[in-house]
């Protein structure tokens, strides 16, 4: 039986962010970010965050965009907000290469993280990708950071 963590990162402070990942036994983060090199993500930004993580705690750093909804998905969700439609115009993107993507994943790390901004999964494509990979992944328990 295999554990994927998932973590939201807004308005947490770094030592939170790192306990929390500690806490848990993650042993690499996997960034499911579209976009994650603006000054905006602040110790999130990929490079520092990667550098961080592996040099600082021994935690391995991935990036997935292949994992991220596309432009126009979350250009959508920032006019409307409308989560139902969101879910809707983002599932097509679920599929079995998304799963194989899980399946590799875990097949490399332990207790591996998907890292988005969103505080909490209910409201992030975190908790879809999750949700998918449980669902596609026999064993496969998701626990929400």
């Amino acid at each position: 039986m295999a554990t994927l963590y998932t973590i939201g990162y807004h308005g947490k402070p770094l030592a939170a962010f790192i306990r929390e990942l500690q806490a848990a036994g993650v042993d690499a983060v996997i960034d499911i970010r579209l976009r994650n090199t603006s000054h905006l993500a602040g110790y999130t930004k990929r490079d520092d965050l990667a550098f961080l993580l592996q040099e600082g705690f021994g935690i391995a750093y991935e990036h997935h965009p292949e994992l991220a909804p596309s432009e126009d998905i979350l250009a959508a969700y920032r006019a409307d907000q409308d989560w139902e439609a969101y879910m809707a115009r983002f599932a097509p993107l679920l599929t079995a290469q998304v799963a194989k993507v899980g399946r590799e994943i875990l097949g490399r790390y332990r207790a591996p993280c998907l890292l988005c901004a969103e505080p909490g999964p209910e409201r992030c494509h975190r908790g879809l990708v999750a949700a998918y990979w449980a669902a596609h992944i026999p064993g496969l328990t998701v626990v929400h950071l």
